[in-house]
């Protein structure tokens, strides 16, 4: 019988996590009041204002649901706004808010220095061929 450690999935999921903790640590560590999934939805949403929310939700690997607890706390915590869309009563313009946007300004850093550490000693090329065995698994799966 295989060993958990054995499994490329699991040694995959392993390093997903372990990455997300430390990307988390590092941004609680720099004063930030975000998730990594808060700033996965925020991120979303700035850089596609007219997404709906289940784009949004497959962008951020997020359910319905997950995204609609994260955003009610982005409108919370003030980094989002919500208002009833013009054309459609039934979805909400969601709005990044100057302290969103100086929030993610700031954080751009800090999340690039955490991509760095992450990958430190794995050369651009192989950074590359790791990506492309990626994106050959995710359209396997998809199939």
């Amino acid at each position: 019988m295989e060993k958990l450690d054995g499994i490329l999935f699991y040694s995959l999921e392993k390093a997903i996590k372990c990455y997300r903790q430390f990307a988390q640590r590092n941004m609680m560590k720099h004063g930030f009041d975000l998730t990594i999934d808060q700033w996965l939805v925020l991120k979303a949403i700035s850089d596609n204002p007219d997404w709906t929310q289940q784009e949004i939700a497959e962008a951020a690997f997020k359910d319905f649901a997950s995204v609609t607890r994260i955003v009610e706390i982005l409108v919370k915590k003030q980094y989002l706004t919500r208002t009833i869309h013009i054309n459609d009563r039934r979805r909400f313009n969601l709005t990044p808010t100057d302290k969103a946007t100086v929030n993610l300004q700031t954080m751009q850093p800090i999340t690039e220095s955490n991509r760095k550490k992450a990958l430190d000693g794995i050369s651009k090329d192989e950074v590359a061929q790791l990506h492309e065995y990626l994106t050959k698994i995710i359209e396997n799966c998809k199939s």
